[in-house]
């Protein structure tokens, strides 16, 4: 819950002019299932999982699409502004480092099909869409989902680099991508090379402050 409360924040703050542009990776503990913005019903045995001992968390993203499961994923964050264009050629502005990054580990990634077929389920990794990337043998690897605001943007996505599949499989019921045998913290360093590289931009590591956290656990605490 504070991974999409921080998001959510750091996205109202950069609309008050407070944040500069921000570029954001993290990996989930414990375990959770995200939601998406407007997804309401999912299966109730969610409510009865766990993992390693502790129960699945169930949070809404403040983005759009279907359930994610975040145990061995990576998940990425954009928040910025004065993005010209239509919604799908920004998605892809956007998405360009994601290619050129994980190109330079060896993985080649292309566009989804745009497809109708991800409405009737809650898995947002049993389809893809314009907005996704998939490997060249069909398997999605990265789902993405944005929400705007006037010029202000948030776009959120997960990247399936080693989810469990036998936790997958009781999520879902499907059959969980293949692993992508890339330790996290290298596909991060080649993210943030190609982030620099496609948006020519330095990129500048400023954890929250102590006051800066309080804000975003008591904006946690007024949602609930």
């Amino acid at each position: 819950m504070v991974q999409m409360a921080m998001d959510a924040w750091l996205w109202n703050e950069h609309q008050q002019g407070r944040q500069p542009p921000i570029l954001r990776f993290y990996t989930w503990s414990p375990a959770a299932i995200s939601l998406g913005y407007h997804q309401h019903d999912y299966p109730d045995h969610w409510n009865t999982l766990s993992w390693q001992g502790q129960p699945l968390q169930i949070v809404r993203r403040p983005t759009g699409g279907r359930a994610v499961l975040h145990q061995g994923d990576l998940t990425y964050m954009i928040v910025t502004s004065q993005n010209a264009g239509k919604r799908w050629q920004v998605y892809q502005g956007l998405c360009e480092f994601l290619i050129q990054g994980w190109r330079s580990l060896g993985v080649d990634l292309s566009y989804g099909a745009e497809s109708g077929s991800y409405i009737n389920s809650t898995n947002c990794f049993s389809s893809a869409t314009g907005a996704d990337l998939v490997t060249s043998q069909g398997d999605k690897l990265i789902g993405s989902a944005q929400k705007r605001k006037g010029k202000v943007l948030l776009q959120h996505g997960s990247m399936m680099v080693n989810s469990n599949p036998s936790l997958y499989s009781k999520v879902f019921g499907d059959l969980a991508t293949p692993a992508v045998e890339i330790p996290i913290n290298q596909v991060i360093e080649a993210l943030k090379d190609a982030a620099k590289a496609c948006f020519a931009i330095k990129l500048v590591t400023e954890p929250l402050s102590s006051s800066e956290w309080e804000k975003i656990l008591s904006s946690l605490m007024e949602c609930h």
